[in-house]
């Protein structure tokens, strides 16, 4: 038993060396084509693109598998990743992770209702505060790939937590976080929660 386990231990061991961290300095030239939406440094301008710049390397990493794989469909995204490996996805992410953020401003009429939501969330209904993954600067949770949210484009959220709500994007994981989160957001409650992220610093 203790041969097998050391045996299993050296194997996921290998395994982790075998993949190489992803170099920002590599990414940079190989985000060239990302740029055009997504903006040179991550910061897009196009409030339907998201901003990748300050955004978790290990949560952009993972997206850029999911939708290159399909489980996670963005339409304008269709082959642009087909001919990327493993390495430059990594490279890209990092690249992004490296980049420092903007931010934008709240929509005054609902950022309280946006505030009490993402610090405080629906605990009637079982719906946990935004804080408790994203942190309460919204700087989310890099190791655990929990994604930065400061600064995100409202228009961008909106249709994420709408997405997850209706089940038009499940790339949640088989713990259905997000969708079952989502699924207790009103129109209202998006719009709010959506603003005041994007005023968050």
């Amino acid at each position: 038993m203790n041969k097998l386990l050391v045996s299993l231990l050296l194997t996921l061991g290998i395994t982790g060396v075998a993949h190489a961290a992803g170099d920002a300095a590599a990414g940079q030239a190989k985000a060239a084509v990302c740029g055009a939406c997504h903006g040179p440094d991550g910061n897009s301008m196009a409030p339907n693109f998201p901003k990748l710049a300050g955004q978790g390397e290990k949560y952009l990493e993972k997206q850029l598998h999911d939708i290159k794989s399909g489980k996670r469909q963005v339409l304008e995204m269709t082959g642009l990743l087909t001919n990327l490996s493993d390495q430059d996805m990594s490279d890209i992410a990092a690249y992004f992770a490296s980049q420092k953020g903007s931010v934008g401003a709240a929509d005054p009429k609902v950022v309280a209702r946006g505030e009490e939501l993402f610090r405080g969330g629906k605990l009637d209904q079982g719906m946990p505060a935004c804080t408790g993954c994203h942190s309460p600067n919204g700087a989310g949770n890099a190791a655990a790939g929990f994604p930065h949210l400061s600064g995100q484009h409202a228009q961008y959220v909106a249709k994420q937590l709408t997405d997850f709500r209706e089940g038009n994007r499940t790339n949640d994981g088989d713990t259905l976080v997000m969708r079952s989160i989502a699924g207790k957001l009103s129109n209202k409650d998006i719009e709010a929660v959506s603003s005041y992220i994007q005023g968050l610093h």
